[in-house]
């Protein structure tokens, strides 16, 4: 077998695992939707048993995709842009943007889990925004400590020790932009009338920056 189907044998694992905490399911609520046992699912999800044909199929309809997309098949004869994810320390992180500067895009996926993260602030060079799409997000910025709901927003710069992660059991999935070089996203945060008048730009600032 050659080693590009080897490396992506290996991916599935890390992904049915995502996609199964992205629809908040449990291996039991799993197993009974596609009559695969929980001990099956739990070593699929680890790389302990190699997926085959015969298990992908109901785990693809279970979640709503097609079998191409469970594997992460290389796409054949189709122009678009189709971007590997990574999973790091559980967070699946997706790259929507390919350029080597400037502001980068990224869909990130967070774990929940059974007991809050340990925040662990880290400092580095740069500027990050972040849209919560799903879940709630507790990001900690410095001396403050936040929770932000699905339709809030954040941005910092990232010399300011900084740490976030999923704020329930449940995952988070957020929107990143990050700017290596202090590049900062401009937005609205909310109409004002009196710079609605004059055309002015808002201020961009998120809810959750202020004290």
């Amino acid at each position: 077998m050659s080693e590009d189907v080897d490396q992506t044998m290996e991916a599935v694992g890390p992904r049915l695992r995502a996609l199964r905490r992205r629809r908040e399911t449990t291996l039991a609520e799993l197993a009974a939707a596609t009559g695969i046992s929980v001990s099956t699912l739990s070593r699929l999800e680890s790389g302990a048993r190699r997926p085959t044909l015969e298990l992908l199929l109901p785990l693809a309809k279970a979640h709503g995709v097609t079998l191409d997309e469970l594997v992460d098949a290389p796409p054949t004869g189709d122009p678009r842009i189709h971007m590997r994810p990574v999973t790091r320390s559980g967070m699946t992180m997706l790259p929507l943007t390919r350029r080597s500067g400037g502001i980068q895009a990224y869909k990130l996926i967070i774990p929940g889990g059974a007991k809050p993260s340990t925040p662990d602030p880290q400092t580095h060079e740069g500027y990050e925004w972040m849209y919560v799409l799903n879940g709630r997000l507790r990001v900690v910025l410095g001396e403050h400590d936040l929770v932000l709901s699905p339709g809030e927003a954040a941005e910092f710069d990232t010399r300011v020790p900084h740490w976030f992660g999923a704020a329930d059991t449940g995952p988070a999935e957020i929107l990143s932009l990050f700017g290596r070089q202090g590049e900062r996203a401009h937005l609205r945060a909310r109409p004002r009338a009196a710079e609605d008048d004059d055309g002015g730009e808002g201020s961009g600032d998120p809810p959750a920056q202020r004290p």
